[in-house]
């Protein structure tokens, strides 16, 4: 008799959270609308936004009672402006806020298993953190290069993940039987001004997130909301209708999935 030899995959469901600064709040909002729908995931894969509304999620807190740890706070209160020498903002502000909100310590003591993609800015290549501590690699995840300053761990200076990989769906492909991609920053060639500060910036978003282009097809569900690009990155006080957002756009690709396959899942 023939053997047939499946190799056993180590999770069935994952979650890959794209990045995306304030439009992050939509990955919760996103991951609400799953989980009503008794979909959770049993490891994360976080990128920039992505990592820090994940390791929320891996903590232990329901998506939309995270909006209330952020409740009340503004961006000023999160950052702390310096000397524009490496970066505009400085993130100890945010590291202390992330020690305070999260019970977890260490990323080996998140209740679900999350991996954290940043950018070694020394050595021009992605890593993968699956251990150590939480609140200097989600940092380091987010610190978006000019905005904010390095975040220096080890003795090696990270920048966000989404530089290179923006939405992190190859780090746990080959480990899931089900992988869910939320990408909140979609590659949109929306209006814009026609002075050189414009097209700098234009020019930046599409390459940030073009990187993420060539991956979206290696998911089984994707959930990309195309209603965020009216958000400042500073409008953390707008984290509600953000993550309503992100929850409606998921709500009408499930809905319609089962509608029309009987299955959320790609065939």
């Amino acid at each position: 008799m023939e053997t047939i030899n499946i190799k056993h995959k180590p999770h069935d469901i994952g979650f890959a959270l794209s990045g995306g600064f304030i439009k992050g709040f939509a990955h919760l909002g996103a991951m609400q609308a799953l989980l009503e729908h008794d979909i959770k995931p049993d490891i994360i894969s976080g990128v920039s936004a992505g990592a820090l509304a994940g390791v929320f999620v891996a903590d232990g807190n329901e998506p939309y009672k995270v909006l209330d740890i952020f409740s009340g706070h503004k961006f000023e209160d999160l950052t702390t402006m310096v000397i524009p020498t490496v970066g505009l903002f400085d993130l100890k502000d945010f590291i202390e806020f992330l020690k305070s909100n999260l019970k977890a310590k260490k990323i080996e003591d998140l209740n679900t298993p999350l991996i954290i993609t940043a950018t070694d800015f020394d050595r021009g290549r992605s890593v993968h953190f699956r251990k150590g501590e939480i609140a200097e690699r989600v940092a380091a995840s987010c610190c978006m290069p000019v905005m904010f300053r390095p975040v220096n761990i080890n003795g090696t200076h990270f920048v966000d993940g989404g530089l290179l990989m923006n939405l992190p769906i190859n780090t746990i492909r080959r480990d899931c039987n089900k992988v869910i991609a939320i990408n909140v920053s979609p590659l949109e060639a929306d209006e814009y001004k026609m002075n050189i500060i414009s097209i700098a910036l234009r020019s930046y978003h599409f390459m940030f997130r073009a990187n993420g282009f060539t991956v979206r097809d290696n998911c089984d569900l994707l959930i990309e909301p195309y209603n965020l690009n009216g958000y400042s990155n500073r409008e953390l006080e707008k984290a509600d209708e953000i993550f309503k957002q992100g929850y409606d756009t998921a709500k009408e690709i499930i809905t319609r999935s089962l509608e029309e396959n009987g299955t959320i899942w790609i065939e």
